[in-house]
């Protein structure tokens, strides 16, 4: 035993001995600091520091800025949140295939991430380039913009309300859902309610405002098909009255929908208006593999009604934290 214990003590020493010449030669001939070592020393730095923080919010977590009202009031304008990237499988690289999906679906009524399907692609390198400066500064370097300036959505922040099998149909702004399973449709809040979800989704669009904005979707059929509106009964004419000076319709879906179902009676062999009429009347089937997205302000919001069901490959991630601004830190996992 005492042999180990002498074997050790040698061997400790030998080793610290070595490692005190090895820190005093260093000393003694260390090199003097340059102007260029430093800025190459900073350069390395901050690019780890990137490196690390792309790889962060491409595999395991992304911070995200809310730019729009579409989820208000469980999401404002301009908020901050924290979003899982491992929730529903983990991308290999933006918007790109997903490994780790077994048993990570998607689940009703959480809010989501997903790719904007109407987004208009600036080319694979800029958006390529905007993805990494949007990652890498953890969502404070936006370069992607409209040619108004605003920030172009390439990604959607939603929550799941359609699920594969469901048909989902909108009058007057309220939703009705079709279970899959089931031959009637129910009204989203008793729907809501049986199925104990959040109470996030709202209306804002007063009920008595629906006679006039269906008169105007009505009264621009009839523009479109050249024939003029004194020709339209006068109860449209009446009803327009009540929206004449709004400068766009309050419920966008539902001034389409009287639109075409104007354009469908008045001409039923234009199979384009007489399909998106029946489309609208009729509802909007979620396939296999597929999620209906819509936003909690629903009367403010580009959601799934106008694109239709997402693919579940699309979604990104789901929106579990808002950590900005101070006073509204809250756990969204349960909204």
């Amino acid at each position: 035993m005492d042999k180990i214990w002498t074997f050790l003590e040698k061997k400790t020493v030998s080793i610290l001995t070595r490692r005190k010449a090895e820190k005093a030669y260093e000393l003694a001939n260390k090199k003097p600091r340059t102007v260029v070592g430093e800025i190459k020393g900073w350069a390395d730095a901050l690019v780890f520091a990137v490196v690390a923080v792309f790889l962060i919010n491409q595999y395991l977590f992304q911070l995200f800025l809310i730019p729009t009202p579409s989820m208000v009031n469980t999401l404002l304008v301009r908020d901050r949140v924290f979003v899982s990237k491992t929730s529903y499988g983990i991308e290999i690289y933006p918007s790109g295939p997903k490994i780790a999906q077994a048993n990570r679906m998607v689940h009703r009524d959480n809010i989501i991430t997903f790719y904007n399907p109407e987004y208009i692609s600036k080319g694979p390198f800029f958006d390529i380039l905007s993805q990494i400066l949007y990652m890498s500064t953890f969502s404070l370097v936006n370069i992607d913009r409209n040619e108004d300036g605003s920030i172009a959505e390439r990604l959607y922040v939603k929550r799941a309300i359609g699920f594969p099998g469901d048909v989902i149909r909108f009058q007057e702004g309220n939703v009705y859902i079709r279970p899959s399973g089931s031959d009637s449709f129910i009204d989203e809040n008793t729907f809501r309610a049986e199925n104990n979800l959040v109470d996030g989704p709202h209306r804002s669009v007063d009920a008595s405002t629906y006679d006039g904005i269906k008169a105007w979707g009505s009264l621009f059929g009839y523009k479109e098909l050249g024939i003029q509106a004194n020709s339209a009964p006068t109860y449209l004419s009446s009803a327009y009255l009540s929206v004449k000076n709004d400068n766009y319709p309050d419920d966008m879906y539902q001034f389409e929908t009287s639109k075409m179902r104007t354009k469908a009676l008045f001409d039923p062999s234009d199979f384009n208006s007489r399909s998106d009429s029946h489309k609208y009347s009729q509802g909007i089937y979620v396939p296999q593999g597929s999620i209906l997205p819509l936003g909690d302000n629903r009367d403010d919001s580009r959601d799934g009604r106008y694109f239709g069901p997402i693919s579940q490959k699309k979604i990104n991630g789901r929106v579990l934290f808002r950590f900005f601004p101070f006073n509204r830190i809250g756990y969204l996992g349960n909204k």
